[in-house]
């Protein structure tokens, strides 16, 4: 099966989404002085993560919009069910400007971009919006590198539905088994990349394992090889 394209996640596949998450609400929340209410920055962020996944599979669900579900995180995080919507939003905005000064791509992102540019087509596919994404991927300096870049927010589903990797793989006009998906997450990406009939590739760069039913590499370094098949450069040791 030859693997004309690369599909990716973008948060804490391609771009070091825990740690610019972690640094830009630290120092939100030091700006905005609630770091004490929450009786330390690590209860904070915890209370935050919680709440962002929460709200999200609302979104997921289809039963709020993207807005709205951030707007509800922000009233639930601070405990103020009343917040306007244009209170709620103006709070985020300046979450964001933290957020976005400790954004960076994970050391082997560009140089692995660099090296399958020549052989592959690359898109993105991604559990966001598209004014998150396209906007993240430009301040990266990234985002001429990838034909098409697809979001749940428009598309109408998420992965791991079949129909999100299905789209993406039409926007590329290719069929989905000439198709590689790479993520951080088992099941949401690499699990449901291979349903679909995509070859799902799982980044586990904590080295969880565990999942021996699915491609996994700890490096993004280690992907060229898996991509062209070529297993002398010890990749199959990461597999499982």
């Amino acid at each position: 099966m030859v693997i004309r394209a690369v599909l990716w996640d973008v948060d804490d596949t391609l771009f070091d989404y825990a740690t610019a998450d972690t640094v830009g609400m630290r120092d939100h929340l030091a700006a905005e002085g609630l770091l004490d209410g929450f009786g330390s920055a690590e209860a904070a962020l915890d209370r935050w993560r919680e709440l962002t996944a929460l709200h999200w599979r609302r979104f997921e669900a289809g039963g709020v919009d993207f807005r709205e579900q951030r707007r509800e995180r922000v009233r639930d995080f601070l405990g103020e069910p009343a917040l306007t919507g244009i209170e709620a939003d103006a709070w985020f905005e300046r979450y964001l400007a933290h957020y976005e000064a400790a954004w960076e791509l994970f050391p082997d992102a560009l140089p692995v971009l660099d090296l399958l540019a020549r052989d592959y087509r690359h898109g993105i596919l991604s559990n966001s919006s598209i004014h998150n994404q396209d906007r993240k991927l430009r301040l990266l300096g990234v985002r001429d590198r990838f034909e098409a870049v697809l979001c749940a927010a428009e598309l109408g589903f998420a992965k791991p539905a079949p129909e999100a990797f299905h789209a993406a793989c039409t926007a590329l006009g290719l069929p989905p088994h000439q198709v590689a998906y790479v993520g951080d997450q088992p099941d949401i990406d690499a699990r449901g990349a291979l349903e679909a009939g995509l070859r799902g590739i799982w980044l586990d760069r904590a080295g969880t394992g565990g999942r021996p039913e699915l491609k996994r590499i700890t490096d993004l370094h280690q992907l060229p090889a898996l991509l062209s098949g070529d297993t002398r450069f010890g990749a199959p040791s990461t597999f499982g």
